[in-house]
């Protein structure tokens, strides 16, 4: 799960209640909703980089499904510290270093996430709506002995994300069912023995336009360079110019208004990494 900064609002809009005519998502500090000039409507390639004669294949604007009410975890599953409450947590500020016996947690956690993925994948398809996905990926994490890490963060009323088109990030599951040619983002964060682990892909949903699989296409191989870029001694910077140059490369842009940033115990913590290749913060990996 991505966050957005802060920071990054000054001089900007205010977020949208909506990606495409109604697009469920929140409307908080950190969880944050697609807007329409942000999602496909900017896939087109820019004035960098390769250009290309692909189109978009037309489709109908999002529209909001009903979404269901969050579904039940067993008592004796621990939950995350902000359970409970409303209130969008803070990042923590604490830099989380992991020893060999976190290590064996995170890598615990961060697998489990992977194999909800995978299986959550192979639910993508026309006519599938995402709040069965959501349904899925909750039994699969509960049946692991885990928590789903989204429900509850700051009011969020789903076990997964699943941004489908224009929806950015972070869209909430609902009755919508999906078309063939979309394309869909799934988020996946479990909390195992203390630690989340957090991952997410994108999927093709049937018979999906060139233009919108090369979109997907260059995403993966941006995030493929930035996870070549961490080495001991190597500063932040290096991840986003990675990311930016190779988007820039092929005609896309990168967007500002989200980052990456450390997971362990805290579902969202420093450092923050950004994805663009210009900003002045200088952060070494240790």
């Amino acid at each position: 799960m991505a966050v957005r900064v802060p920071s990054m609002e000054l001089n900007r809009s205010p977020p949208l209640l909506s990606g495409g005519r109604g697009k469920t998502c929140l409307k908080k500090l950190f969880i944050v909703q697609a807007k329409r000039s942000g999602g496909l409507d900017k896939a087109a390639p820019s004035s960098r980089g390769t250009q290309t004669s692909e189109k978009l294949k037309k489709r109908a604007p999002l529209t909001r499904g009903t979404v269901s009410p969050p579904l039940p975890v067993p008592w004796h599953i621990t939950r995350p510290p902000y359970v409970g409450t409303s209130k969008m947590p803070e990042i923590s500020s604490e830099m989380q270093m992991h020893d060999k016996e976190t290590i064996v947690h995170m890598r615990a956690a961060c697998e489990l996430a992977a194999r909800v993925l995978e299986n959550a994948g192979k639910l993508v398809k026309p006519s599938v709506t995402t709040d069965e996905i959501d349904k899925a990926v909750h039994k699969m994490i509960i049946d692991a002995g885990a928590y789903p890490s989204p429900l509850g963060y700051g009011g969020f009323p789903k076990s997964v994300c699943t941004s489908v088109n224009e929806c950015m990030c972070h869209g909430i599951p609902d009755s919508r069912e999906l078309q063939d040619g979309d394309i869909i983002n799934i988020d996946v964060t479990v909390y195992l023995n203390g630690f989340h682990g957090d991952t997410s892909k994108t999927f093709l949903c049937g018979e999906v336009d060139e233009a919108s699989k090369r979109l997907v296409k260059v995403a993966e191989e941006c995030m493929l360079r930035g996870i070549s870029a961490c080495k001991h001694g190597v500063s932040f910077k290096k991840i986003g110019r990675r990311i930016s140059e190779h988007a820039e490369r092929h005609g896309f842009g990168v967007v500002e208004q989200f980052v990456g940033h450390g997971v362990g115990r805290a579902f969202h913590s420093q450092p923050i990494i950004y994805h663009q290749r210009k900003w002045l913060l200088l952060t070494i990996l240790y």
